[in-house]
């Protein structure tokens, strides 16, 4: 498969990658047939996803199951009025539904726009009408039927409510009724209507390279959410994601932990993981749990892993020699920063040493630990060679090595041919914030990072989370790594507080270990405090430190550190 998209499919070095990563570009790209029908025919039996979930069910899907039923389900879509260019949102949790309809609304040139299932009725208006939304394709569950039924008045665009059972092993009754009432048209029944879809009749003319195929409204930790739009090419953007980054075989089964509501989705469970015509595994749960995870990586012999730190924080607080894990090869992270903490444990219980990648929901991966480097605990690696990565000084100068800077991609927006694969083609319907990030010949990542002589990047942070303290810029980061090695430390946020005389301070917002939590006083803090100094730099310590039961996180479990620095402005 590889082999009809890349001139060379293998690599030895980062310099090879480097000097010869080239892509072959198809007129009119489009995964669900290019990739996926192509798989059917020439691996018709070949494991393409390994559906679990928490009440004991399992459903396993070759490729010709996943050909025959993405037709079913594309012929079901058009007869209810979706087609080419429709904006359709997918509530769908991890259900095996939502890969069917991914590729589906792909067949038929529709837009997709996975959304997570923790969205208000506030969330799903304000996304109706910013993307003119035609159709929801939803889980049935009391609270995400109740939202939408809510929004819908406000709505006006959405003409098509569908609602997906949750798949019961014995085959039993749905507990739900999907429609408010048998008056109102806009619901229908997935279970009930689309066995009954009528034969799929591929449309003549699908979609350009350059048509919009997927929209992510990105969570943000401050403001609105902004529609990032993709095109066709942003999937073959991720074939270096599950080829490459994530070292995928015919033979592996990956798992990577993310709701399918969040862009992270198609990084580690879609795009990527089939064009290495890799068994994608599902684990469709309702509440996240470090032992029932670890059973069923171990039960289904789980050879490829993926999740962000914060997941890995949990699993090596388990005795990980009480489980099995002898089919895992390799593992990755991504979505936030890694701790060098984490890291060194996960190795010494596992002997397996992560690969940490770098990228946005703008982007595919853009940095990265490839299998022919060897990584550095706490380093996002180096530049993904499809992007042009620099660091840039706040007067748009490059940063020399070991100088902090934004991460930019250089990219031309009035020449498309200039445009990586991979990069989004701006926000939706909002010019000004596309230019706000896109301008000079770069898109601006907003992110502030760091080169050591290796050419290896080191995260710092939000451009507006650096902390500027006596002439000092202290990058969270680094700090929230120096807490996270001491025992008592589940998680952290470090901001900056204002001060008279330094201008700000560090702060630590920190969540204790449960066996810690009644030790929570002047003693522990004076304790974190001395470990940071040792730790990392003294000036760089928090000189306050709250704790608290949780932090402010977005809806796709990013920290909200905004959300802290106004509760502190209040208080002030």
């Amino acid at each position: 498969m590889v082999e009809r998209f890349l001139k060379q499919t293998s690599f030895t070095s980062i310099e090879d990658y480097n000097k010869n990563l080239e892509f072959i570009i198809p007129e009119n790209f489009n995964f669900a047939y290019d990739v996926m029908d192509v798989w059917a025919e020439e691996r018709p039996d070949g494991l393409a996803m390994l559906w679990t979930n928490d009440q004991g069910a399992e459903l396993r899907f070759t490729y010709r199951d996943i050909k025959e039923q993405t037709d079913r389900t594309a012929a079901y879509f058009l007869s209810l009025g979706i087609g080419k260019g429709d904006p359709v949102m997918l509530i769908l949790k991890r259900h095996y539904q939502w890969w069917l309809s991914m590729l589906a609304l792909h067949k038929i040139g529709a837009v997709a726009i996975p959304a997570t299932h923790m969205l208000t009725k506030k969330d799903i208006v304000y996304r109706n009408e910013r993307a003119s939304v035609k159709a929801i394709i939803c889980v049935n569950d009391d609270y995400v039927t109740s939202q939408i039924r809510a929004a819908l008045p406000d709505s006006p665009t959405v003409e098509i409510v569908v609602t997906v059972d949750a798949y019961m092993a014995e085959n039993g009754e749905p507990t739900l009724d999907p429609r408010p009432s048998a008056l109102d048209q806009k619901w229908h029944s997935w279970q009930e209507e689309w066995p009954l879809a009528p034969a799929f009749v591929r449309p003549e003319h699908v979609n350009s390279n350059d048509d919009t195929m997927l929209m992510y409204f990105t969570s943000g930790t401050s403001g609105e959410p902004k529609m990032v739009a993709h095109d066709y090419l942003y999937a073959m953007g991720h074939l270096t994601t599950g080829v490459f980054w994530h070292n995928l075989k015919e033979d592996s089964v990956h798992l990577t932990v993310a709701d399918t509501g969040w862009g992270k989705a198609v990084w580690g469970k879609f795009y990527g993981q089939w064009f290495a015509g890799a068994c994608v595994f599902v684990f469709d749960h309702e509440k996240f749990n470090a032992d029932t995870l670890l059973r069923q990586m171990e039960k289904y012999h789980v050879t490829s892993f993926c999740a962000p730190p914060t997941i890995y924080r949990f699993m090596i607080r388990e005795d990980l020699s009480r489980y099995n894990l002898s089919a895992l090869r390799y593992c990755c992270t991504a979505g936030e920063a890694l701790n060098p903490a984490v890291f060194d444990k996960f190795y010494e219980q596992t002997g397996i040493q992560l690969m940490e990648g770098f990228g946005q929901t703008e982007t595919t991966m853009t940095l990265g630990t490839m299998p022919w480097m060897k990584p550095k605990p706490g380093s996002m690696g180096m530049p993904n060679a499809q992007y042009q990565i620099d660091i840039l000084k706040p007067d748009g100068t490059p940063c020399e090595d070991g100088e902090k800077g934004e991460i930019v991609i250089r990219a031309d927006r009035n020449d498309q041919l200039s445009k990586p694969i991979g990069l989004f083609k701006g926000y939706y319907r909002d010019d000004e914030k596309t230019r706000d990030a896109w301008h000079d010949g770069y898109y601006h990542t907003g992110d502030v990072a760091w080169r050591d002589e290796d050419g290896y990047y080191w995260f710092e942070g939000r451009i507006d989370d650096v902390i500027k303290s006596s002439g000092y810029r202290i990058g969270p980061f680094e700090v929230e790594s120096a807490l996270m090695t001491h025992p008592a430390v589940v998680e952290c946020a470090i901001t900056g507080v204002p001060d008279d005389i330094r201008g700000m301070v560090v702060k630590a917002t920190v969540v204790l270990g449960k066996e810690w939590k009644d030790k929570a006083g002047d003693e522990l803090i004076k304790e974190l405090q001395n470990h940071v100094k040792r730790t990392t730099a003294p000036y760089k310590y928090p000189r306050i430190i709250e704790f608290v039961d949780e932090l402010p996180k977005t809806i796709s479990g990013k920290i909200r550190r905004v959300e802290i620095r106004d509760k502190d402005k209040m208080n002030a």
